[in-house]
């Protein structure tokens, strides 16, 4: 199939497509004598199976070494589950990370939102470099 009709039964763009290839992800397809990508149900294979490591949030090359150790049959599969442990550990971490963002966020809109022209904007005068000095400040001095 050529390079649009695998993007169509793949679900990935075209230009991720070529990505992936020059990524090292999936293998170079032959050519037809019109010069046409031309790929196989293997590689709609292979792009299935990265589509489902990317909904993971994997990366790239996350996605790279678990491929290469489709090739390695006897190595055990506590690699893989140790990567799913590091990449989970780092999910929980973004987790984290989004949740004290979103209470900063509500802390400073409760704190500074009261409806006022753009010049008394608490919020604004808060995220400015002189309200920051005093931010710093003020979290030293409550801890």
């Amino acid at each position: 199939m050529k390079i649009g009709e695998l993007a169509k039964r793949s679900g990935c763009s075209i230009q991720t497509i070529r990505h992936y290839e020059k990524e090292g992800l999936i293998s170079a397809p032959a050519r037809s004598d019109g010069n046409f990508r031309l790929y196989d149900t293997a590689a709609l294979e292979k792009l299935s199976f990265i589509k489902n490591c990317r909904a993971l949030d994997l990366t790239l090359s996350e996605i790279k070494h678990l491929i290469s150790l489709q090739h390695s049959p006897g190595t055990p599969c506590e690699v893989v589950n140790d990567m799913i442990d590091a990449h989970l550990h780092i999910v929980e971490t973004r987790i984290a990370d989004l949740q004290n963002l979103q209470c900063d966020l509500k802390r400073l809109r409760h704190k500074r939102g009261r409806a006022r022209s753009i010049d008394q904007c608490g919020i604004l005068n808060e995220l400015s470099p002189k309200s920051q000095l005093t931010l710093v400040d003020n979290e030293r001095m409550s801890r």
